[in-house]
């Protein structure tokens, strides 16, 4: 079985293992979701693409996955410090909504971009709204073991205390020296903290904070790396396989996460951490402030200045794919023609697998390339999801069909198959591809198809005008020996494709 092979790049320990479940064939997987008070954009895409390509291929090797991606509806602060106003809440004020107004709006929309991406839907979607009980009963847990301390209603992590027994950056790889130098010119929290390093695990909320919660210290909010700790928790248990995220989530997002977990059960949740790689825009950090920030929408209509055409959302797709997922990506206008035409390239081998005609034998160049395609695409897959690869080795198999319908090659009916069953396995079941506008070609071919039908059968009607019955019923035996079934009746002729 192709899952004993399987190998993910571990960031905890920054090398490749071989994925060994805990409890298998159940494996439960975390990933860090979208702060829901905007658009979504690349930054949201490239994550939910990855982890939905994990998700299909754990599935697909027979696992039964719990894939659990939070919702974060509260507790995200601006510039993710500890002070400052939450996201939603500011978006909220700014255009005089409720705060869930702005998080169902937003997480709505992202749903809807995440579909059209083709991302399967996790299996559990929690809120952090819907889950503060369970923040409040981790941070209480993390004082009662002494790494946590309370400071004017506020909940500090005690990252000092934390690293005489534990280590704090192991993720990351940084000091605890490091991470203090680093702090010294954060002015949050001040009077409050007994190190600058020290994060938030509750806070007392301000008179003027909409989103607040009554709790043992004060009426407040949680910190935002609470949330992803408990419901991972929660959902998946005290230890699970699988955390993803993007890189810029390692520090300090994950690594508060790891300290979190550790401080409050005396032992890491999580076997194998992976992260995504980020990406730019023509060489450039997304940003509003440089005029590149492109929502999905955008892609999807064309509306940017940076975009000379729309994109389809397959073609976004296909685009994050084509780079494994721990390089970086570099979004451009040139860039996403190429893979406009890779995409096209692809999907036309694949339809034009309809149109080969079988022969005895296969030659033994094909026969070689056919028979050794599905290991080949198993083993890019099984090396860390090596998707470059596998795209690459699709088209091979598009060069197959090429000259298999350009009679420069034959194959037979079992080679012939079997390309069919590994080219569709891979690029819609597993890649997640599907075919551009499949619902509007289809009614185009349809329409073609019955015009054409209709015609033949106007050439036969024109026949038997002409008292030309042999013609007729050439016309009409050919139809059948298609699987049309055509029938005279006294209002016309009628027919229809036996299928």
């Amino acid at each position: 079985m192709t899952a004993s092979r399987l190998v993910i790049y571990n960031t905890l320990t920054r090398q490749k293992e071989r994925f060994e479940p805990m409890h298998a064939p159940q494996v439960g997987m975390y990933v860090c979701g979208p702060t829901v008070y905007g658009d979504p954009h690349l930054g949201h895409a490239r994550p939910a693409i990855t982890f939905d390509l994990v998700f299909r291929y754990l599935q697909h090797l027979g696992y039964k996955v719990r894939y659990v991606r939070n919702i974060t509806d509260v507790g995200h602060l601006e510039h993710d410090a500890d002070e400052g106003e939450d996201k939603i809440a500011k978006k909220a004020r700014l255009e005089q909504l409720e705060p869930m107004e702005i998080a169902q709006y937003y997480t709505n929309r992202y749903h809807e971009a995440m579909d059209r991406l083709g991302c399967l839907r996790p299996s559990i979607e929690p809120h952090a709204t819907g889950h503060i009980i369970e923040q409040q009963q981790l941070v209480q847990q993390i004082l009662n073991r002494g790494f946590a301390y309370e400071s004017n209603g506020s909940i500090y992590f005690d990252i000092e205390a934390y690293n005489k027994q534990y280590k704090y950056g192991v993720l990351s790889g940084r000091s605890l020296e490091n991470i203090k130098d680093a702090s010294r010119d954060n002015l949050d929290g001040v009077g409050e903290k007994r190190n600058q390093a020290d994060f938030a695990l509750w806070k007392k909320a301000q008179p003027e904070h909409i989103m607040r919660w009554p709790s043992p210290w004060s009426d407040g909010f949680p910190g935002w790396h609470c949330e992803c700790t408990a419901m991972g928790r929660k959902y998946l248990g005290e230890e699970f396989d699988i955390h993803g995220g993007g890189m810029d989530l390692v520090f300090p997002h994950h690594e508060c996460e790891i300290a979190q977990a550790v401080a409050s059960m005396g032992h890491q949740a999580v076997k194998y951490w992976m992260h995504n790689n980020m990406l730019t825009i023509n060489g450039q950090k997304m940003g509003k402030s440089l005029g590149n920030f492109i929502t999905l929408n955008q892609f999807f209509t064309g509306d940017h200045p940076l975009l000379s055409k729309a994109y389809a959302p397959m073609v976004i797709r296909f685009f994050i794919l084509s780079a494994h997922y721990r390089g970086t990506v570099d979004f451009s206008d040139e860039a996403l023609q190429a893979a406009e035409k890779g995409l096209e390239k692809l999907m036309n081998g694949i339809s034009d697998l309809q149109r080969i005609a079988v022969s005895p034998q296969c030659d033994p160049e094909t026969e070689k390339t056919v028979k050794t395609l599905r290991d080949r695409c198993y083993d890019a897959m099984n090396d860390d999801f090596a998707t470059p690869q596998v795209i690459s080795l699709l088209f091979e198999g598009c060069t197959v069909v090429n000259k298999l319908i350009d009679h420069k090659a034959t194959i037979c009916a079992d080679c012939l198959k079997e390309l069919k069953d590994t080219m569709h396995l891979f690029t819609f079941d597993i890649l997640g591809l599907q075919p551009q506008n499949a619902g509007a070609d289809n009614a185009a071919r349809e329409e073609a198809f019955g015009k054409v039908v209709d015609m033949v059968l106007d050439l036969r009607a024109k026949a038997k005008a002409n008292k030309d019955w042999a013609t007729s019923d050439q016309i009409r035996d050919a139809l059948a020996q298609a699987g049309f079934e055509v029938k005279d009746t006294k209002d016309g002729v009628t027919w229809k494709l036996n299928k």
